[in-house]
C-alpha cells in the first residue's frame, strides 16, 4: 500500500513537467506549457519501493487546452540505465531526494499496468492513502501478458511499448474519448476539465498482431 504524504516537493511535479513536456515528440504546444494538475490515479508497487502515478496535466498555453498523460515513477535512488528517461529530481519533505522518471521506461510501472489490464492490480486514488479509485476502468480478456523487457518508442501520437510476445502497449499521451479501433484491451480514467466538467478518456490500450 502506498502512503500519500501531503508535504512539500521542490521543485513540484508540474514544474518538472513544464520543462520536460516540450522535449517530447507528442507535445503539440509551441512555447512554455501552462500546466494544471487535473486528475489521474496511482498503482501500488508490491515491494513498496517505487511510487507509480498516472497524472493528467492540462496545458492551457495554446488556443485550446490539451490534456496530457504523464505516467511517472518516483524512486529513492537512480534507476540504472534510465538516464534518458529521467524527468527530474525533487526534494520530498518527508522522503528526501526523489528521482522522477517517465514511467514508460520503468519496469515496475509496466508490470503493474499490465496487471491492471488483467484485473490483478487495483487502481488507487491519486491523493488519498489506501483508497481504490473505482472511476478507473479496464478491459482485457486475452491470454496472460508478458512482463519481460519492452522496446519503447515515441512518436507524434504517443508512446508504444513492444512486449516480448508481439503485443503493443500504447500510452495515449494526448487524451481522447474514443477507444482505438482494433484494441484488444484498454484502461480509461477521468479528470477535471478546465471548464469544470468531468472528462473520461482512454489512458492506455493493448494491440495484438
Amino acid at each position: 500500500m502506498a502512503i500519500i504524504h501531503h508535504t512539500t516537493l521542490k521543485p513540484t511535479k508540474l514544474e518538472l513537467l513544464t520543462t520536460w513536456l516540450p522535449t517530447r515528440p507528442w507535445y503539440t504546444g509551441t512555447g512554455t506549457p501552462e500546466l494544471a494538475k487535473a486528475g489521474g490515479f496511482r498503482l501500488d508497487d508490491p515491494e513498496g519501493e517505487v511510487g507509480i502515478e498516472f497524472m493528467v496535466a492540462v496545458d492551457s498555453s495554446g488556443p485550446e487546452p490539451v490534456a496530457y498523460l504523464a505516467p511517472l515513477t518516483y524512486r529513492a535512488a537512480p534507476l540504472p540505465g534510465a538516464d534518458h528517461a529521467l524527468v527530474g529530481t525533487m526534494e520530498h519533505g518527508v522522503l528526501g531526494p526523489r528521482w522522477a522518471y517517465d514511467g514508460s521506461h520503468d519496469p515496475v510501472l509496466r508490470t503493474e499496468l499490465l496487471a491492471l489490464f488483467e484485473g490483478r492490480a487495483q487502481a488507487m486514488a491519486q491523493s488519498i492513502s489506501d483508497t481504490p479509485d473505482h472511476e478507473v476502468t479496464h478491459s482485457y480478456a486475452g491470454p496472460g501478458l508478458p512482463t519481460g523487457p519492452a522496446e519503447v518508442t515515441e512518436n507524434e501520437d504517443g508512446t508504444e511499448l513492444a512486449l516480448p510476445d508481439g503485443t503493443v502497449l500504447r500510452l495515449h499521451r494526448r487524451l481522447r474519448t474514443t477507444v482505438p479501433e482494433g484494441a484488444a484491451g484498454h484502461v480509461s480514467g477521468v479528470w477535471d476539465a478546465l471548464d469544470g466538467t468531468r472528462a473520461r478518456a482512454v489512458f492506455a490500450s493493448l494491440h495484438t498482431s
